[in-house]
């Protein structure tokens, strides 16, 4: 496994990055509730610092959040002390019986797990067999136009931190060379992180979740928050 979100940008993308799921989370909790899920087990990949899973326990959802990062599952645990945590891939964790599974914000495109990519196929079966009936599989990923009309060099900047950026895509992969600065006292430290992404045509993620046994919707939004240009979200209901 390749290493991701360190200490540093793990902070940075907890704070200065949360708008993405604060936004969508009330039209997700709309999608749960419309399917009849109102409870039970949700198990969020690719956790992050644990927003997502604050906002489900605050409605009555138990949660079981997954991240590669040791860096985020530390933040995830004192997001949402009410969920349940682990450390790892979302490849290879068992997966509990559960009413619905989310993976959001790109995270089925990361490579920080090599395998990423060549088990679509067999990741979407597994996903499917921990589905309760009627269980719901939500989640969002990159497309081959992700950064079309965006400069190849940007940055951003919080109040104790910075982060430059320069990104670089071929057909199917995005690279996403990031330096990073977060204050720390009186003086800035300064570390690196380079990122690999698969990208995926919506096409051909519908087909392979049939072939998985659900029955999928492509989305242009969470509820009233619209996601990005090159950017697809997906609801799959196992039949």
């Amino acid at each position: 496994m390749r290493p991701g979100y360190g200490t540093d940008l793990a902070y940075i993308h907890h704070t200065g990055y949360a708008d993405f799921v604060l936004r969508a989370a009330p039209g997700l909790l709309r999608i749960l509730r419309q399917s009849k899920l109102r409870g039970g087990l949700v198990v969020d990949l690719g956790c992050g610092g644990g927003l997502w899973a604050r906002e489900l326990t605050q409605h009555g959802y138990d949660v079981f959040g997954v991240d590669i990062s040791p860096a985020m599952i530390a933040l995830a645990r004192e997001t949402a002390p009410q969920a349940r945590f682990r450390a790892g891939s979302f490849l290879t964790v068992d997966l509990p019986p559960c009413v619905a599974v989310t993976a959001l914000g790109e995270v089925l495109n990361y490579t920080l797990d090599r395998r990423n990519g060549r088990e679509f196929a067999r990741f979407f079966k597994r996903v499917h067999d921990a589905l309760k009936p009627s269980g719901l599989f939500i989640f969002d990923v990159a497309g081959p136009n992700r950064e079309l009309g965006r400069p190849a060099r940007r940055w951003s900047a919080g109040r104790d931190w910075a982060i430059l950026l320069e990104t670089s895509s071929r057909a199917d992969r995005l690279t996403r060379a990031m330096t990073i600065f977060r204050k720390t006292a009186r003086y800035y430290r300064r570390s690196e992180e380079v990122h690999h992404l698969r990208l995926y045509r919506p096409g051909d993620i519908l087909q392979t979740l049939r072939k998985a046994g659900f029955s999928p919707r492509q989305l242009r939004a969470y509820g009233r928050h619209r996601l990005e240009r090159g950017l697809a979200g997906f609801v799959a209901r196992r039949r």
